[in-house]
């Protein structure tokens, strides 16, 4: 059986308790994703880890935006295109906001979400950006089998979120990075099962998951396993979570347990 595993950003940022966007559960995640890919060590065909990699200067971190009083807005703040029109806030610099109001528009376009200010998260060369530290022995271990793990990197690009390790929210079309990753698409379509864990439930593993599902076939979608005990919804976001496995396991998602699996 060609047997893949698919993590979503299990980064220190997400999964410590110390980190700047802890997703509570997520360290007791990690711990579980490593003890099962101890277990199946042996059976894993392929292990794809995505990266959520950002810089400081980014379209969803404070130091974008400016209230009419000059100040930045706190973490959790939506800002929504109406917001930017009325002058409720607007870009630091002047000559992002055109670009700015662009992607606001786009965003609202798509439905998916709306635009979310952050904390300053997985920095790029920062403790944050690291995977947690059970994960990574995990990996590491699996690697003996002169296999190595596919890292996907992704958020680099300031102007857009960039959720899904499919595809940016809004691609940009003068960064490839931000397009479709079809490599990664017709990877997994070669996989019998394909296992699917990580930070957020709500935002990033759900984007993920969707965005492989509409790539996929209907046939295909059968084989799309997540593994409900670890996966965590950002506190606040339940209800996106929810959503998200109500419509994907009406497509045809399975639900199972890092124990359960292969039990």
């Amino acid at each position: 059986m060609n047997l893949h595993l698919v993590v979503i950003d299990p980064q220190n940022d997400f999964c410590s308790p110390t980190g700047s966007l802890f997703v509570p559960g997520a360290d007791v995640d990690m711990t579980r994703l490593a003890t099962m890919i101890d277990r199946l060590r042996t059976k894993l065909s392929d292990i794809h880890v995505t990266l959520d990699s950002h810089r400081k200067v980014d379209i969803s971190h404070p130091m974008w935006w400016r209230d009419p009083a000059g100040r930045e807005p706190t973490p959790f703040t939506s800002i929504t295109a109406a917001d930017m029109q009325a002058g409720r806030w607007t870009t630091a610099r002047s000559d992002l906001r055109a670009r700015t109001l662009d992607y606001l528009q786009a965003l609202e376009r798509s439905g998916r979400y709306p635009h979310t200010i952050w904390p300053y998260h997985c920095l790029i060369g920062d403790e944050g950006h690291n995977v947690s530290a059970v994960l990574a022995t995990a990996l590491h271990e699996w690697e003996q089998r002169f296999a190595t793990v596919d890292f996907i990197t992704k958020g680099s690009n300031p102007f857009t979120e960039h959720f899904s390790a499919v595809q940016a929210e809004v691609p940009d079309p003068d960064d490839p990075g931000t397009q479709p990753n079809t490599d990664f698409i017709d990877t997994l379509e070669h996989a019998d099962v394909i296992l699917l864990a990580g930070e957020a439930l709500s935002h990033c593993l759900a984007n993920t998951v969707r965005d492989i599902a509409d790539r996929f076939g209907p046939a295909q979608l059968g084989k799309l396993h997540l593994l409900t005990d670890a996966s965590h919804n950002v506190p606040g976001f339940e209800a996106l979570g929810d959503v998200f496995l109500r419509d994907m396991t009406a497509r045809g998602l399975k639900l199972t347990t890092t124990t359960g699996f292969a039990a």
